[in-house]
């Protein structure tokens, strides 16, 4: 399965970098505009609507509509893990229903002093069986765009 990873420093405390990436805010707020993100629903592991945090067992319903084209195209994330130690956590979701035929995604994070080291690491593949996995590296070209968004975004709003 093809893998995508990329990390970017943070000048700003690991707490307060890990609290904004453990919300529905901080998923909106880091999804490039071109993607038209809505969130249709977020419930936590009991069921309730709308948790503060993301805690694993959570389930986020959004959709995408990319650069407004086509019809909406839902994306189901299953918060799977979230674990938190002394200067590092991690989260991973899995796409339980849309574009890709695999999706997960782990978002790392690690204190390095005042700074916070944040790294994704994606395993996907495309649809279409056989097509969609020799043309699964070539995703890179969809994929680092919107890291790279997210990662800037990121800095723009925590630094």
């Amino acid at each position: 399965m093809p893998v995508y990873e990329r990390s970017v420093r943070v000048r700003a405390p690991f707490e307060e970098v890990w609290e904004f990436h453990s919300t529905e805010r901080g998923l909106v707020a880091l999804t490039p505009n071109w993607m038209n993100i809505r969130i249709d629903a977020a419930r936590g592991p009991d069921g309730e609507p709308d948790p503060d945090v993301l805690e694993a067992g959570s389930v986020v319903e959004s959709s995408v509509r990319p650069f407004g084209v086509g019809p909406r195209q839902a994306w189901i994330s299953d918060i799977v893990a979230r674990e938190r130690t002394d200067g590092s956590a991690y989260f991973r979701d899995t796409m339980q229903d849309g574009p890709f035929a695999e999706w997960e995604h782990t978002h790392l994070f690690y204190a390095d002093g005042t700074d916070t080291i944040v790294r994704d690491h994606v395993e996907y593949q495309l649809p279409l069986g056989e097509v969609g996995r020799v043309l699964g590296p070539l995703a890179v070209v969809g994929l680092d765009p919107m890291f790279r968004y997210r990662h800037r975004r990121t800095r723009e709003l925590l630094e």
